[in-house]
């Protein structure tokens, strides 16, 4: 059994939303910390040989993406398919004052864990899922043996959940991957996309998961 793709997924750094009493909007750039922690990734991305290069097009990603291309020299392309779950537009950038936001966003939270129910024009639990596939087959068909993704956190659990459990992956099963597979920001997820032999078929494996070394001087320095 050869492995046929090697593909390292790289969470994006701190954003400004992630320390603010905001949910998160799309457009949040990254915080003084975050660029730190881009710069970090990106000195260790110099030493990842990848073919092809591509970045969620969410402002904190595509600014993390933008440090490791001018680490590496390699420029990346967008796609969609890596984006963070989707809140109800509604919900983006209110604080978590606004009582309004704050009811919409525990609605929509369970419809991340509850098959077939959606709320406003927030993505679900199948809406995840469906992505989830697509972004494998992507990967899957591109021509590329090395691929570097920037990417989320929660939607890389999601990938990360689709891959171990398959079709064992309940709502329930989800969300307790959700609560207890945290990642780091800018820590390193490595999946291999292995062929079989004639007639077997094919498939992932995780292989390494929040590796973040690279940030060991960082939390050496904010060590209790």
């Amino acid at each position: 059994m050869s492995t046929a793709k090697t593909v390292y997924f790289v969470r994006h750094g701190e954003s400004a939303d992630n320390v603010s009493p905001v949910f998160q909007s799309p457009d949040s750039p990254l915080s003084d910390r975050g660029r730190k922690q881009a710069e970090m990734i990106a000195a260790r991305a110099r030493s990842i040989a990848f073919e092809a290069f591509i970045t969620s097009p969410y402002r904190r990603a595509a600014e993390t993406a933008e440090a490791i291309a001018k680490a590496t020299g390699k420029r990346p392309e967008e796609s969609a398919l890596f984006v963070e779950r989707m809140k109800p537009a509604r919900v983006n950038g209110s604080p978590h004052t606004d009582e309004e936001a704050a009811r919409l966003w525990r609605e929509w939270n369970e419809t991340l864990y509850t098959p077939g129910v959606r709320v406003a024009d927030g993505e679900n639990f199948d809406d995840i899922m469906a992505r989830a596939e697509k972004a494998m087959v992507f990967l899957e068909e591109r021509p590329e043996r090395s691929v570097l993704v920037v990417t989320h956190g929660y939607f890389l659990r999601a990938l990360t959940a689709r891959i171990l459990l398959g079709d064992l992956l309940s709502g329930e099963a989800f969300r307790r991957f959700q609560k207890m597979s945290e990642t780091e920001n800018t820590g390193l997820t490595v999946l291999r996309y292995r062929e079989k032999k004639s007639g077997e078929g094919s498939r992932w494996n995780v292989w390494i998961y929040n590796d973040h070394a690279h940030l060991a001087e960082e939390n050496t320095k904010t060590a209790p």
